[in-house]
């Protein structure tokens, strides 16, 4: 049987999460002057360990993800809970917690199981309640508490994305246009608050966002260098561990959240297109599961799933390009960081394991017929 189901599984979305992850190794060795230690052998050791996680999460019974969504939702959103007591302060805000030694970020964990909750909750739901807007009272919490909780860690970044993910879950679905619209509305007319509650830091690279050259030695200097980097790198790029930004260390982050600008500079615009090309197929992977799933928890699921990675994908790369203010989303597979990889690589099993059911479903009904 398992034998069976690992025949069946989806190699080339496997294909593409190794490469990626090999894309980001690359980037890694070079973000350390040639060197795989610390980022690029800690990548690898990483990836390799929830590739096997995502295998086994691939060909697990499908109905025990659904039977204990809402329990692994509550448990991770008491570990964010758990920051405002024990979190570790890094970076000017606290979104870490040490679990048997190792610093883990809820707030990347959270928007895989906000969409299981979603999920179970819509395949629950019978089809004629779902334009009800008492049943809109539940679904509002699962999105908005984490949110809020990510909001005063503080992580703006990561709290906007949740919005988003959750209002673009909702619409899958099946909320009817103009409550999408009027989600829109409410989640825009919320910016006076926020912009009450947020701190000075994130005030000020909004500010650098809108006019860079204004603080171009503070604030505004992670984005003109990021700007620079990208341009400089041309089409081809300046080669392998030849870029000038990131060796002389113009460049912040750069084995993090600019990874993207590194790779950039040394292998230009086809370098950074290859990346985009392969983002875009996994997505579309995702999107076509969801399409073809012979159920709405899966549905919802893989459509969840795949709006996610189009939100990590699109926040980085605006962010690193100046198209949007500079607010700490990795790429995912590439940039380094345990948490945010782990996430992505539970999304991608249970993408995995729905496309596996319909797979499976599809030759038994063959073999009948």
């Amino acid at each position: 049987m398992i034998l069976n189901k690992l025949k069946n599984l989806n190699y080339l979305l496997i294909f593409i999460l190794i490469l990626l992850s090999l894309i980001g190794s690359v980037g890694l060795y070079s973000a350390a002057d040639g060197s795989f230690h610390p980022w690029a052998n800690k990548h690898l050791i990483r990836f390799s360990f929830f590739l096997l996680l995502t295998i086994v999460i691939s060909i697990i019974d499908i109905k025990l993800i659904y039977k204990y969504s809402y329990l692994i939702f509550i448990l991770c959103l008491s570990l964010l809970f758990s920051v405002e007591i024990i979190g570790v302060l890094g970076k000017g805000a606290s979104r870490w917690i040490h679990i048997f030694g190792y610093s883990i970020q809820p707030s990347e964990l959270i928007k895989i199981f906000i969409i299981l909750a979603l999920a179970k909750f819509y395949h629950d739901l019978k089809f004629e309640k779902i334009g009800n807007p008492l049943f809109l009272f539940f679904p509002a919490i699962i999105i908005f508490l984490p949110a809020f909780l990510v909001l005063v860690q503080p992580d703006l970044g990561t709290a906007v994305s949740i919005i988003i993910l959750g209002i673009a879950v909702l619409f899958s679905s099946g909320i009817k246009i103009w409550k999408f619209v009027l989600g829109i509305l409410v989640t825009l007319s919320s910016i006076p608050f926020l912009w009450n509650i947020i701190k000075p830091y994130q005030k000020n690279r909004i500010i650098s966002f809108l006019n860079p050259e204004s603080d171009p030695m503070g604030q505004g200097y992670q984005l003109i260098q990021s700007k620079i980097a990208l341009g400089s790198g041309g089409v081809t790029g300046k080669g392998f561990l030849k870029g000038t930004q990131s060796y002389l260390e113009y460049l912040p982050e750069k084995q993090t959240d600019f990874i993207f600008t590194l790779i950039g500079e040394e292998f230009g615009f086809l370098g950074t297109m290859f990346i985009i090309v392969l983002f875009f197929l996994l997505i579309s992977i995702c999107y076509y599961v969801g399409i073809k799933s012979i159920h709405i928890f899966g549905r919802i699921l893989a459509l969840g799933i795949g709006t996610n990675l189009f939100i990590y994908v699109i926040m980085n790369i605006a962010m690193v390009s100046g198209l949007m203010p500079v607010v700490g989303i990795p790429l995912p597979l590439i940039s380094y960081g345990g948490t945010a990889m782990l996430s992505i690589m539970i999304s991608m099993g249970i993408i995995l394991n729905i496309d596996l059911n319909y797979n499976i479903k599809k030759l038994q009904n063959n073999a009948y017929n």
